[in-house]
């Protein structure tokens, strides 16, 4: 007997973000696995069943869920944003690839949300209205080194960064470190977004040149843009500045 499992983005948090196509997927499913402040926001009926577990534990989760799925069970993994953007997507396939034969024949879909950096982007204005790359600071998965060589990549190339998994207690240092390289190589006025919670009660959203970054202006709730040498700035009085990315560069290589 196989079921279905099916991967859902809860987006950013505030729940008139989430996609109706992601609710309905909830609606049908039986039972939840995901990270344990992502389960929370789910309203349940009785008779659905909440699977809960830490954040670094995506692979267990996944293969888990893919268990319950192969003996026939219609079962949901949850994240936030977009499951497919440093998410639970890439978990689920992982699993599926090194797995036994039958999790292939699950019928397996993954259902998009509001991803972070989408969230703050539409606070701040059209900081992403060019070409545009997200990278994760987190070296949990890849070497510290790869990503040095990514945002110096990113900056040299113009491309306005999106950075999750800016800061955590067990990497309190890199984004001071990212922002001092990126110093090196990107003019001090271009804009910097600390968006903090974008779509919930707790939102903090705040503009700072690069030369005034600061890696206490973070934390993992953080989702942070910087601009390109092409990013501008547009001040209105009384309100927040505008942040916006012009949609033609010219810029030569």
């Amino acid at each position: 007997m196989t079921g279905r499992l099916v991967v859902v983005g809860l987006g950013p948090g505030n729940r008139g973000q989430i996609t109706p196509e992601a609710l309905a997927a909830v609606e049908d499913s039986d039972d939840f696995f995901g990270y344990f402040p992502y389960i929370e926001r789910l309203s349940l009926r009785p008779n659905q069943r909440r699977h809960a577990s830490d954040n670094r534990e995506e692979i267990s989760r996944a293969e888990q869920a893919l268990r319950l799925a192969a003996e026939g069970g219609k079962v949901c993994v949850v994240s936030g944003g977009d499951p497919g953007v440093f998410a639970m997507a890439a978990a689920v396939c992982e699993a599926i690839e090194k797995g036994p034969a039958e999790w292939r024949e699950i019928d397996f879909s993954v259902i998009p949300g509001v991803t972070a950096m989408l969230a703050v982007a539409a606070r701040a204005g059209a900081p992403l209205g060019h070409d545009f790359c997200a990278i994760s600071l987190s070296d949990n998965l890849k070497p510290w080194g790869i990503i040095e060589k990514r945002l110096i990549a990113a900056a040299e190339a113009g491309f306005v960064m999106a950075f999750y998994n800016p800061v955590s207690k067990a990497r309190p240092h890199q984004l001071a470190t990212a922002l001092d390289l990126l110093r090196a190589h990107l003019p001090g006025s271009v804009p910097v977004i600390f968006g903090r919670a974008a779509g919930r009660e707790d939102e903090r959203i705040r503009v700072v040149p690069l030369i005034d970054a600061a890696s206490d202006m973070a934390d993992m709730a953080t989702c942070i843009i910087v601009g390109s040498v092409e990013t501008r700035l547009i001040e209105r009085p009384g309100k927040d500045p505008l942040v916006y990315s012009p949609r033609s560069s010219k810029r030569e290589s």
